[in-house]
C-alpha cells in the first residue's frame, strides 16, 4: 500500500496524541478558549497595534497647535580678498565667521485644519477600538464554532466505536451460528466485511477529531496542540430563550449595538473630517515667527607690535563681546492668501468628498447586511431546530426497525445483507442527529451574537 506525506503526518499527529492522553489532566471549556483566543491570537494582536498608531497620529495633531523651535549656529573660513574689519580696506587674509540663532514659528490659523485633524484622530481611535472588539467577536464565532466541530467529531466517533462493538459482537455470535448451521457461511463474509468498513470508518472518525483539535488549537496559537482536549459539554438547549424573539426585535436591537455598524458610522464621521481638512486649504493661513541670531569674526587683522617690533595679529575685538554687540531680533506674522494652485486643492476635495460617499454607502450596505443576516440567521436556527427534532424522531424509528430486524435476524427470518441495511440506516440517523445538533447549537450562538448576548464577555484592554 503506497504511504503519502499526509497519512505519514496523520499518523504521527495520532501517535502524539495516543502518547500523551495518560498525560492529558486538562480540559478547556468553551469560555476559556475563547477568553485565551482573545489575549493569544495573532490577528487579534496586530488589531491591537492599530490603535497604538491611532494614539500617535493623535499626538501628532496636539503637536500641530503646538510653535516650531529650531535651534542654528554656523562657522565659516573666508579665505582670500576681504574686507578688513578694522581699516575697511580689502586685503588678503583668512577671515573666520560664527553664528547662532533661535527660530520659531507657529501658525495662528490655517483653515481649521489642525483643529479638524485633532478630531479625526481622535474619531480614529474610536474607529481603531471598534475594528478590536469585531475582530474580538469574530475570533470568537471561530473559536465557537471550531469548539463544537470538535464536540461533534467526538460524538460522531463514540457512534462509530459502539457500531464496532456491536458488529464484534455480531460477528462472533455468527461464527457460532454458521458452526451450528443456523445461517449460512456467506453470512458470516458479509459481517467480516461489515467489521473491517466499521473499523476504517473510525479511522476516518479520529482523523476528523484530530483535525478539528487542531484547527482550534492553531486558532488559540497554542504550541503543545497534540495534548488539548475540549470538556464534552452537549447541552442542545435555547438557554437564553432567544428564539422567542422576534427577527425585528433582534434586527432593532442589533442596529443599536452591532460594532460593524458603529465602525460604519465612525468611519463616515472621519470621511466628514477629511473633506473639511481639505476644503481648508481654500483659506488664507497666517503665522507668527520669531528669530535670534547673534555673530563673530576671527579676521587677522594688526593689533600691536612684540618687543622685536613684530606685527602681531590677532581680534579686533573679543569673541564674546562681538556676540553680545551682534545680537539681533526679529518678529512679526505672515499672511499666506492661496490664489491658483493648479486645482490641487480643488481635487483633493473633491477626492475626499467621493470618500465620503462611498462611506455613506458602505453604512447603508452594512445596514442592509446586517437585516439580510439576522433574517437568514433566524431562519436557519428555526430550520436547524426542527431538522434536529425531525432527526431524533427519525433516530427512534429506526432504532425500532433495528430492533425488529435483529429479532428476526436472530432465529434466521431475515438474511444478512436486508439485516445490514437496517443497522447502515440506524447508523445514519445516529450520525444526523450528532450532525443536526451542533448544528443547530451554532445556529444558536449565531442568534445571540446578533442580540448582543457574548459567547462570553469581551474584556477590553
Amino acid at each position: 500500500m503506497k504511504i503519502n506525506k499526509y497519512n505519514t503526518l496523520v499518523f504521527t499527529m495520532l501517535l502524539g496524541f495516543g502518547l500523551s492522553g495518560q498525560a492529558q489532566t486538562k480540559k478547556w471549556t468553551l469560555e476559556e478558549c475563547v477568553r485565551y483566543a482573545m489575549e493569544n491570537n495573532i490577528t487579534i494582536k496586530n488589531t491591537e497595534l492599530d490603535i497604538k498608531n491611532a494614539a500617535i497620529d493623535k499626538r501628532g495633531a496636539i503637536g500641530s497647535f503646538l510653535p516650531n523651535i529650531s535651534g542654528t549656529a554656523s562657522h565659516s573660513w573666508n579665505i582670500g580678498l576681504n574686507v578688513n574689519p578694522v581699516t575697511n580696506i580689502a586685503a588678503t587674509q583668512t577671515t573666520q565667521y560664527s553664528s547662532i540663532g533661535v527660530n520659531a514659528g507657529v501658525d495662528i490659523y490655517k483653515g481649521l485644519q489642525n483643529q479638524n485633524a485633532l478630531r479625526k484622530a481622535n474619531l480614529s481611535i474610536v474607529a481603531s477600538k471598534y475594528q478590536l472588539l469585531k475582530m474580538q467577536e469574530d475570533i470568537g464565532l471561530n473559536v465557537a464554532n471550531a469548539f463544537l466541530q470538535i464536540l461533534f467529531n467526538k460524538e460522531n466517533l463514540k457512534v462509530k466505536t459502539e457500531q464496532l462493538s456491536i458488529d464484534e459482537k455480531r460477528l462472533t455470535r455468527s461464527e457460532e451460528m454458521v458452526n451450528a448451521g443456523t445461517i449460512p457461511r456467506g453470512d458470516l463474509f458479509d459481517l467480516m466485511a461489515t467489521v473491517a468498513t466499521d473499523k476504517q470508518n473510525i479511522i476516518i472518525a479520529e482523523n476528523s477529531l484530530l483535525i478539528s483539535k487542531l484547527s482550534l488549537a492553531q486558532l488559540l496559537q497554542l504550541k503543545e496542540f497534540t495534548e488539548f482536549d475540549v470538556i464534552d459539554d452537549t447541552n442542545a438547549k435555547d438557554e437564553n430563550n432567544i428564539m422567542a424573539q422576534s427577527p425585528t426585535d433582534i434586527y432593532n436591537k442589533a442596529k443599536e449595538i452591532r460594532t460593524e455598524l458603529k465602525l460604519a458610522q465612525t468611519n463616515l464621521e472621519i470621511a466628514e473630517k477629511n473633506v473639511a481638512i481639505a476644503k481648508g486649504a481654500y483659506q488664507p493661513t497666517l503665522a507668527g515667527f520669531y528669530s535670534f541670531n547673534t555673530r563673530a569674526s576671527y579676521s587677522e587683522i594688526p593689533v600691536g607690535k612684540d618687543a622685536d617690533g613684530n606685527i602681531i595679529y590677532g581680534n579686533a575685538l573679543p569673541v564674546f563681546q562681538q556676540f553680545s554687540d551682534n545680537k539681533g531680533h526679529n518678529f512679526g506674522v505672515q499672511l499666506n492668501v492661496p490664489i491658483f494652485n493648479g486645482f490641487s486643492v480643488r481635487n483633493n476635495v473633491e477626492r475626499n468628498k467621493v470618500s465620503l460617499e462611498k462611506s455613506k454607502i458602505d453604512l447603508e450596505q452594512k445596514s442592509l447586511d446586517l437585516q439580510r443576516n439576522v433574517y437568514t440567521a433566524f431562519t436557519d436556527a428555526k430550520g436547524a431546530l426542527n431538522a434536529y427534532e425531525s432527526s431524533n424522531v427519525t433516530l427512534e424509528a429506526r432504532q425500532q426497525a433495528y430492533n425488529y430486524a435483529k429479532e428476526k435476524y436472530d432465529v434466521g427470518l431475515m438474511n444478512s445483507f436486508d439485516f445490514t441495511q437496517s443497522q447502515t440506516l440506524l447508523t445514519n440517523a445516529q450520525s444526523d442527529v450528532i450532525r443536526t445538533k451542533y448544528d443547530y447549537m451554532f445556529k444558536i450562538k449565531i442568534i445571540e451574537f446578533y442580540f448582543g448576548i457574548p459567547i462570553v464577555p469581551i474584556i477590553t484592554k
